[in-house]
């Protein structure tokens, strides 16, 4: 199979979002500093090895369907869907929100392209999905770092009514 223009385009969009996140994950694992610095440190270094994982299998994947993946700083830089990271030192408890936006808008510019790959490719799209899956995970375990519990409700409770 050889990649249509657009397909081409749509997995070359979720490249650079994939090649930006390991990049910034880099500059937040360096800068990040306060409570819970080494947790969130390691975690980085978990989200980050993926991102370059996800980064080099989506280009290969590319390169199986003709598609040359552009993986120079200048495309990046201009084509991302990533917010920047802040220059400096980082407190964690902002370093989780803007790891959670950064794994957030990778997700989202993901979940916007692919239907439009599945319906061309769908052994792309199930590449894909592995990549929303682990993001997604992520974004949940990075913003739980400062999530505060929720209070239980009457609806929440587990237990049958009428019983103690």
């Amino acid at each position: 199979m050889k990649a249509s223009a657009e397909l081409g385009s749509n997995l070359q969009s979720v490249l650079v979002d994939l090649i930006e996140l390991h990049v910034q994950g880099k500059q937040a694992h360096w800068s990040v500093v306060g409570t819970n610095f080494r947790d969130l440190h390691l975690q980085l270094d978990e989200i980050i090895d993926d991102a370059r994982i996800f980064t080099d299998e989506l280009a290969e994947r590319m390169r199986a369907l003709d598609a040359l993946p552009d993986g120079r700083t200048e495309t990046v830089t201009k084509t991302t869907h990533l917010p920047k990271f802040p220059a400096g030192e980082v407190d964690t408890t902002e370093t989780v929100t803007l790891v959670t936006a950064l794994l957030t808008a990778t997700v989202d510019n993901i979940r916007e392209i692919h239907e439009a790959v599945d319906e061309e490719d769908p052994a792309s799209a199930d590449i894909l999905n592995g990549f929303i899956l682990k993001l997604e995970q992520y974004i949940w375990m990075v913003s739980a770092e400062d999530r505060k519990p929720r209070k239980p409700t009457a609806k929440d409770s587990t237990r049958p009514a009428g019983k103690a």
